[in-house]
């Protein structure tokens, strides 16, 4: 019996990620989970591809999806430059007409752990089972 199983996906740098995110999501059984997985996995792939890849059609998403027996765990890897310590903000903009800054709030609200890679390009996100 295997402890773990990863898969690897690699995809377009596009903002079209529905059926990107079934497939990514597959693991995930009960309903009200699925939906939370599925929001901030949705934002984490938008973030890539808007703010890591600046929506260049030319680039792509790594996506290593990992199963242990107590986990599931996404790490998602754009081809940017990186966002910054300082930046890495998971509160929510002060104005509420602000057009970005809610991404990496929801990001945090819907995973139990959230971790970047030094460079900054790489976002782990994990759900208990």
């Amino acid at each position: 019996m295997r402890l773990f199983r990863w898969t690897e996906f690699v995809i377009p740098s596009s903002l079209n990620l529905r059926l990107n995110l079934k497939l990514l999501i597959e693991p995930v059984k009960p309903k009200k989970t699925r939906e939370r997985i599925e929001l901030g996995l949705h934002e984490a792939l938008v973030n890539a591809v808007v703010h890591g890849n600046s929506n260049s059609p030319g680039k792509f998403i790594r996506i290593r999806r990992i199963i242990t027996p107590n986990w599931l765990i996404w790490q998602i890897q754009d081809q940017g430059d990186g966002i910054k310590l300082s930046k890495r903000s998971f509160s929510l903009p002060s104005e509420l007409e602000a057009e970005n800054g809610r991404g990496l709030f929801l990001i945090q609200e819907c995973f139990d752990d959230v971790r970047w890679s030094s460079k900054g390009n790489r976002l782990q996100i994990a759900c208990r089972r």
